[in-house]
């Protein structure tokens, strides 16, 4: 599979007349960034809907820290209650491209039925893995986080005390550790060419 052009997968064919970024009934595209916490899918999917803007594509992220704060009240890090977190996190996005809105979605959803999930519900899903050493993840987190987790004051942790499952087959996969953010957008824009 080529990194730079879109391959789809058997549940998301295009038909005739539909682009990249629309079917032909006018539903758009969902990017779904995954990878570790601090891995850089947050700043990835802002510079990616700002340069969709610049294209006069309509284009929204769905941050998963948002998403929690926003929607995702009384949901704690259980598998049951991320996988709610991903059916909220799709409905949503499911909304958006029924009106034409590319949604860029940048959400850990460490286990692979999750995003199969997502797949599987959304027209034109695109699966990116923003792939990052753990270490330099935890070098990155201005949170605290893998410090906690690492000390044992958070439990369930993705990459530390929680699983992360890496896609087997991606459409893309961005190294942000070895790439500039420019570069990552280019290799993301090219998928709507």
């Amino acid at each position: 599979m080529t990194e730079q052009k879109l391959q789809r997968h058997a549940a998301a064919p295009a038909a005739a007349g539909e682009s990249l970024s629309m079917t032909s009934s006018g539903a758009a595209r969902t990017i779904w960034l995954t990878g570790l916490p601090s891995s850089g899918k947050t700043t990835t999917a802002l510079a990616l809907a700002e340069a969709l803007r610049s294209r006069n594509v309509p284009a929204e992220v769905l941050d998963g820290d948002e998403l929690r704060r926003q929607i995702g009240g009384g949901l704690g890090f259980s598998r049951e209650d991320r996988m709610e977190n991903v059916r909220r996190a799709v409905y949503v996005a499911g909304l958006l491209g029924k009106h034409g809105v590319t949604a860029i979605v940048s959400l850990i959803s460490p286990y692979a039925e999750m995003r199969q999930y997502a797949r599987s519900t959304l027209p034109l899903f695109t699966e990116v893995y923003v792939d990052c050493p753990l270490a330099e993840c935890e070098r990155r987190d201005v949170k605290g986080l893998y410090a906690l987790a690492r000390r044992g004051e958070i439990a369930a942790f993705t990459g530390v005390s929680d699983p992360y499952e890496p896609p087997a087959n991606p459409e893309l996969t961005l190294r942000t550790d070895l790439y500039t953010l420019e570069q990552n957008v280019q290799r993301l824009l090219a998928l709507f060419d």
